[in-house]
């Protein structure tokens, strides 16, 4: 069994409250739960306005699965409009 955890740090520039950021988290959040069937929740940064911390958790009998699971969830982060990726980090264990 292979436990993967990924956790994004986001900016997003143009919240002007938390219900503007709860708006672009919660998308970005049901997009990356929709494509990749994967656990994901918002971990850190909950009260500030421009920033969020997410973690995505998966379940796999394949490490090379998560690796490339975990591949594209970046490259999604990286091509998100509205909120810009400013780290991310990956655990296979």
């Amino acid at each position: 069994m292979v436990l993967g955890v990924l956790t994004l740090e986001l900016v997003i520039y143009e919240a002007q409250s938390l219900k503007d950021k709860r708006r672009v988290v919660k998308s970005l959040k049901e997009r990356i739960r929709n494509r990749f069937n994967v656990s994901v929740s918002e971990v850190e940064h909950q009260e500030l306005r421009q920033r969020a911390g997410l973690a995505v958790a998966m379940v796999s009998n394949d490490a090379k699965l998560v690796h490339g699971c975990f591949d594209q969830i970046v490259g999604m982060a990286q091509k998100d409009s509205v909120a810009s990726l400013l780290s991310f980090e990956k655990e296979i264990l």
